[in-house]
């Protein structure tokens, strides 16, 4: 029998240093509701920043 798979949503981290750097993941639909705001390194910058998520079609 195949593994059902879990509902999964695309998302894009995007820097809010205006780089146009950003970081591609997916997570649980079940927690899609929230929207995720991390601090994460953005290379252009060389330094950690805050980066906001955005929906990514598939």
């Amino acid at each position: 029998m195949a593994k059902k798979r879990k509902a999964q949503m695309l998302f894009k981290l995007i820097s809010t240093a205006g780089t146009g750097f950003s970081y591609v993941g997916e997570k649980n639909i079940k927690y899609a509701a929230r929207k995720m705001m991390l601090t994460k390194y953005d290379p252009i910058v060389n330094q950690y920043v805050l980066f906001t998520e955005q929906k990514l079609k598939k």
